[in-house]
């Protein structure tokens, strides 16, 4: 048999040229998330906007300072580096956010699927405390009916109904 190697088969531990940047995905997250927060703000805003102000009027003012002249491609280029890791930052904070917001659904689901099952267990026995009243209902309306069809049977014969007064006898 040839000595070539299956492709079926893997070759063993390879090594690749980011395996040495091991980082911790939690804290890359929480720092993404930190950077995006920082990003939403007006602060942000507002000291990116009087930074560009300042180059600008030095840049077309002070004719000595000069060091990026009209085009302004150097304040472009680092405009442009912001925007190229600003959005790779808030895209992973998104995405950690999603995440979380999936577990929170999760959660959310299996305490409402708790609540649905004690809620059947609940309504089941209010289901047979309603059964037990309308037979306790039942007995007492039969009982009623034979106390009355008794309590006539001894006014035909003459005798004083249970719990009444007889006259006493002379």
């Amino acid at each position: 048999m040839a000595d070539t190697q299956r492709l079926d088969v893997p070759r063993g531990r390879t090594r690749s040229i980011g395996s040495f940047l091991r980082l911790n995905p939690d804290a890359v997250g929480q720092f993404a998330e930190g950077i995006a927060r920082f990003l939403g703000t007006g602060r942000f805003l507002a000291v990116q906007t009087i930074i560009v102000i300042v180059w600008i009027t030095l840049n077309v003012v002070a004719v000595n300072l000069r060091w990026d002249h009209y085009p302004f491609i150097l304040l472009n280029l680092g405009l442009s580096m912001q925007a190229a890791y600003a959005a790779p930052v808030i895209m992973m904070s998104q995405n950690r956010q999603a995440e979380k917001d999936r577990l929170m659904a999760q959660q959310d689901y299996e305490i409402n699927m708790k609540a649905e099952e004690e809620i059947k267990v609940l309504m089941d026995h209010l289901e047979a405390q309603h059964e037990m009243i309308i037979q306790i209902l039942e007995h007492l309306s039969t009982a009623q009916v034979e106390t009355g069809r008794l309590l006539g049977l001894l006014e035909q014969r003459g005798a004083p109904a249970p719990g009444g007064s007889a006259a006493p006898p002379r």
